[in-house]
């Protein structure tokens, strides 16, 4: 029902900055809207939410990222962000953008924790940070 295809990741050193986007395509239009976010996994460690957005705007992040990235959605280009500042090589890993559609406008979206809940996934880009 959602296909994903993310883009700009890369390399950069410990303290940069990297944007990630995240083309969105609905295979329909849902009433209810829609719940975004970013997943990442690195090699030897569980992987872990740290982003999500819900269609009103309201957003929520690990404690891993809080005050570092910012996740946004722009409808007229039908892209998710990710901006990424103050990177530390922990951040190093592969991120994932996911998305779930939702029944009601007001239903919650899944919490970062629930990886399960957010059917769609894309390809994933890779971020290495180095110190």
């Amino acid at each position: 029902q959602v296909q994903l295809v993310e883009s700009g990741g890369g390399s950069v050193q410990a303290g940069g900055s990297l944007r990630l986007s995240c083309a969105v395509y609905l295979v329909r239009d849902n009433d209810g809207g829609i719940c975004m976010g970013w997943f990442r996994e690195a090699p030897g460690r569980k992987r872990e939410g740290v982003a999500g957005i819900d269609t009103n705007g309201a957003t929520k992040y690990s404690d891993s990222v809080k005050g570092r990235f910012t996740i946004s959605h722009s409808d007229a280009e039908n892209t998710l962000y990710l901006q990424m500042n103050s990177l530390k090589p922990e951040d190093t890993a592969m991120y994932y953008c996911v998305a779930v559609l939702k029944y009601g406008r007001y239903d919650p979206c899944p919490a970062l924790t629930s990886e399960g809940d957010y059917g769609s996934w894309g390809q994933g880009t890779q971020v290495t940070v180095s110190s």
